[in-house]
């Protein structure tokens, strides 16, 4: 008996030690935009360091995405719902820009621009390409695979590097 009037007590002392999450929430918040906003500014200046390492002549756009493309070709610019099809190799930016995906291993990739389920990144990248061209595009990893990353191969916050040529564009 005595050790349910306890336990009844300190049940009541813990409630009234409790209080409301919202406030922590709030600070919690406001740390977590700042400490996202720090990332992707530190991620940003490693990927330009990757690209100065590499002697990569990068345009950096807008959303962050870097390209380059190398044999420019007299061709129509690639558009919102045609069906792209490249040969790639998606590498890390890490030391050994290890690599993580090829066509090579498989076949070319198949997309229809701004509609199938890819990497946002890569959709917009893309625009920037012609049939017959190829170059290199670097996806922060906002743009890419994200806070998880693939659960296979590219680790959570991940930049990935492509090297991609584009085979065929089918207008829609």
């Amino acid at each position: 008996m005595c050790f349910l009037c306890l336990l009844f007590c300190f049940c009541n002392e813990v409630k009234r030690e409790s209080h409301s999450l919202k406030d922590d929430v709030e600070i919690e918040k406001e740390d977590l935009i700042d400490v996202n906003r720090n990332w992707i500014r530190d991620e940003s200046f490693l990927i330009d360091q990757f690209c100065i390492r590499h002697n990569l002549d990068v345009v950096k756009t807008s959303s962050g995405v870097r390209y380059c493309v190398y044999d420019l070709k007299k061709a129509n610019k690639i558009e919102s719902g045609d069906l792209v099809t490249i040969d790639y190799e998606v590498r890390l930016l890490d030391t050994d820009t290890t690599l993580c995906y090829s066509s090579k291993n498989t076949q070319p990739f198949s997309f229809i621009v701004e509609m199938d389920n890819i990497e946002s990144g890569l959709h917009e990248a893309i625009s920037y390409f012609k049939k017959g061209e190829n170059g290199v595009v670097i996806l922060p990893h906002y743009l890419a695979h994200g806070l998880l990353g693939n659960m296979d191969k590219i680790p959570p916050l991940s930049a990935v590097l492509y090297n991609i040529e584009v085979i065929d564009v089918k207008r829609k």
